[in-house]
């Protein structure tokens, strides 16, 4: 279960369930998966709704690394997540809130 003071969002691909966290090193993969923009710019686009299905990907992927997943987001092409994009859009935003908004962010 995920634990929402550490960080961690649920996420369920192909019925097995994943937790996921954003990790210094999972951010850092993040951060080179965006090219030369940072997890900012990431955070105002989702904070403005400008964000694309390319920066859901991203985070869903850095955020399984962190939670130790060994998969890469050609994988993710190819499973099902459980509730479709507007699931995985929603545990990217909750991932990022969880990380980065308050502590008391649940």
């Amino acid at each position: 279960m995920a634990n929402p003071y550490a960080g961690e969002v649920r996420v369920i691909l192909d019925g097995a369930p994943h937790e996921m966290r954003l990790t210094l090193g999972a951010l850092a993969e993040l951060e080179e998966e965006l090219a030369g923009e940072t997890v900012l710019n990431l955070i105002e686009r989702f904070e403005g709704g400008q964000f694309a299905t390319r920066d859901v990907l991203a985070l869903l992927v850095a955020g399984l690394r962190g939670g130790g997943w060994t998969g890469t987001a050609k994988d993710l092409l190819t499973v099902e997540i459980e509730g479709g994009l507007v699931a995985a859009t929603k545990a990217a935003a909750l991932l990022l809130v969880r990380s980065f908004g308050p502590g008391d962010a649940a």
